[in-house]
């Protein structure tokens, strides 16, 4: 798979997930830009995408904000003319039991997980359609299929991620953009290192594979999704999981 010459946008890039999936495309040639509202990485991710003689450009946006995504891509276009992937990972969580969330925690999550990968969407989708050619993968999680306690406004977020790639995809598909979804199971980031050990014991009972993810086994499939080896797959939901739903 090589990408030189190509550009991709992958939001909530400078750690975890986010990050491993940026420096896989950039290591295969592609230009990357980051959306992100936090910036603590953004010297080393800068150095480590540079390394590999590509560009790198972060824009502190806010996914949940239609207008100010708008107005960056807009100013992607003008520098890059072109935008040939965009991934959809920027995400958070505000767990609680129903009974508790409250009104903020569940309007939060779903605007940033679900409005923001439609703003994202449609702000750049319209300049693949033009070029009649791009790819969007969407990050969801095996938690908006299976459901969870304590995270029903994650759940949610993340099952609207798969209803939205759906149509997406077959909106677009005749125009020779694709659209697809990996639904990431239990992976060794920053969230799930704050968990204690026994709970991470159990969710290994969980997973054929005996064991949690890596962010790179999310970006290689990422980056096969995006390459011309998968120029047959939309409208897809894979999961990344170890075995943890079949």
């Amino acid at each position: 798979m090589e990408f030189k010459g190509k550009n991709v946008i992958v939001t909530g890039g400078l750690r975890g997930i986010g990050k491993s999936i940026l420096l896989g495309f950039a290591s295969k040639g592609a230009n990357v830009i980051v959306f992100d509202l936090i910036d603590e990485n953004l010297n080393e991710t800068r150095s480590e995408v540079e390394k590999f003689g590509v560009s790198f450009d972060y824009f502190k946006v806010d996914v949940s904000n239609f207008s100010q995504v708008e107005k960056v891509v807009e100013e992607i276009i003008k520098k890059y003319e072109k935008i040939d992937f965009l991934v959809n990972n920027a995400g958070i969580t505000k767990d609680n039991l129903l009974i508790s969330m409250s009104e903020e925690e569940w309007d939060k999550v779903i605007s940033v997980n679900l409005k923001g990968t439609f703003n994202c969407s449609k702000s750049v989708v319209k300049y693949m359609i033009k070029k009649r050619s791009g790819v969007i993968i969407n990050i969801s999680s095996v938690i908006g299929i299976m459901g969870n306690k304590g995270q029903a406004n994650y759940a949610a977020s993340k099952a609207g991620i798969i209803g939205l790639t759906k149509s997406l995809a077959k909106e677009v598909g005749s125009r020779n953009v694709r659209v697809n979804a990996i639904a990431p199971g239990f992976i060794e980031t920053d969230m799930t290192k704050k968990l204690p050990e026994e709970v991470v014991k159990e969710y290994a009972k969980l997973i054929p594979l005996g064991r949690m993810g890596k962010p790179e086994d999310v970006a290689n499939l990422c980056l096969f999704l995006s390459s011309d080896k998968a120029s047959y797959i939309t409208g897809q939901v894979i999961h990344c999981d170890g075995g943890m739903l079949m």
